[in-house]
């Protein structure tokens, strides 16, 4: 069904892999990564513009020339090694004392062109063609995209059994997340493996759509450069991190919006209760409690708002999400919101920073008013997947991000 395969991954000796590993490219503002590069991070490597003074602009020629020059570097130094043989490895992230388990592996482009691999947002060709000069300048898959794959008994049973030795790298980020990692040196390991995806009808896109999408698309100009292609060269595979569905928890992606569209809050509020049951509840923090009920924060109190039966459509699965809901009920057609791709009046927050942000961004009137969702369900992103459906823009968020730097895939 699905095609994955074992790798010989270049990645940091165990003394360095704390320091060497960071968080995504996409998680930091070059500033902010500028601030957080230690000597022998791997930020130098997927945002080297903070290695220029002033940081230059990220899509310079010099720049994408000092990202080689880093990882030819930093391999040059010992920071970055590569395995003598090819084998899976297991990544573990601990977050708030729960942990999920991945595989990591190379999937096949051609699952991705296919539908086997199966997305579940639309993505930026702009945003796609910067991944790929990467990918192509380096021949290598430098941070990995994260992908989750229906659970199977026996692939917990061997990941269970695998880390219960000692992990090579066991670290707590500076975020406070923890990290451990283990090689599978066992080639009976390996090639069952192997051999359980190919019973996996499909893995899903969580977190890494232009990723995904740019690895798929340098593969196939590998492909057609190739006269003597066969399917089997490493360049027809990337690097994911795979984890099982019932492991992983998405976390809520709220919004806050700059106005009221003219209303004031106690017209917005009149205009809420002909499609809500609003509850005032006061100065305490709100959190929704399930499906379809939605907090707002406006004018220090928080309400909660629960959708009155017809105004949704749960036998739809785009209709069924909150944040269809919000959209259908409040944000269009009260507030005017019409695309919130482009749409500058509304801002969104991912659940990582807790409800009290939305509150600051309001209070500091930066903001008019805010919603907190409740969050999508990994069977939703599943079935939203299934159907070749598209999920609205800012649906949802995974924590803990995958961290960059523990393991590469060179596509030679």
């Amino acid at each position: 069904m699905v095609r994955i395969k074992p790798f010989a991954g270049i990645r940091p000796p165990k003394e360095f892999a704390k320091e060497v590993a960071s968080r995504p490219y996409d998680v930091l503002n070059s500033k902010e990564a500028k601030a957080e590069a230690t000597e022998k991070s791997l930020l130098h490597i997927i945002k080297p513009e903070i290695d220029f003074d002033p940081i230059a602009d990220e899509h310079e020629q010099k720049v994408y020339d000092k990202a080689v020059e880093n990882f030819k570097k930093w391999r040059e130094k010992g920071w970055l090694v590569k395995d003598a043989t090819e084998r899976y490895y297991v990544y573990a992230q601990t977050m708030n004392k729960r942990t999920q388990y991945g595989l990591v592996a190379c999937c096949h482009f051609e699952d991705y062109l296919n539908g086997k691999i199966k997305k579940h947002e639309l993505t930026r060709p702009e945003k796609e063609e910067d991944r790929m000069i990467h990918v192509r300048i380096q021949n290598a898959n430098v941070e990995p995209v994260f992908f989750a794959y229906p659970a199977v008994a026996e692939m917990d049973a061997l990941v269970a059994n695998v880390v219960k030795g000692a992990p090579e790298y066991d670290f707590v980020a500076a975020d406070g997340f923890g990290h451990k990692f283990w090689p599978i040196n066992d080639e009976a390991v390996n090639a069952r493996i192997t051999r359980i995806f190919e019973n996996t009808p499909a893995l899903y896109v969580a977190d890494g759509h232009h990723r995904t999408a740019a690895a798929a698309r340098v593969a196939q100009e590998k492909k057609n450069a190739n006269p003597n292609h066969t399917g089997n060269e490493e360049y027809n595979y990337f690097l994911a991190v795979i984890f099982p569905d019932t492991q992983l928890a998405i976390m809520d992606y709220n919004r806050v919006v700059k106005d009221l569209n003219g209303l004031t809050p106690q017209q917005l509020l009149e205009q809420l209760k002909q499609v809500f049951y609003v509850e005032d509840k006061g100065a305490l923090e709100y959190k929704p409690e399930g499906l379809h009920n939605f907090a707002m924060y406006l004018g220090s109190r928080w309400y909660s708002l629960t959708a009155k039966p017809g105004t949704y459509n749960d036998a739809d699965p785009i209709g069924v999400l909150d944040v269809t809901v919000l959209s259908n009920l409040v944000l269009d057609p009260i507030l005017g919101m019409k695309d919130l791709r482009t749409d500058k009046r509304i801002d969104f927050v991912g659940g990582i920073r807790g409800l009290g942000e939305l509150k600051k961004r309001v209070d500091s009137g930066e903001m008019a008013a805010a919603f907190a969702l409740y969050p999508v369900s990994m069977k939703q992103l599943i079935d939203i997947a299934d159907t070749g459906n598209i999920m609205p823009p800012k649906t949802t968020w995974f924590e803990p991000k995958l961290r960059s730097g523990l393991v590469i895939h060179e596509l030679v």
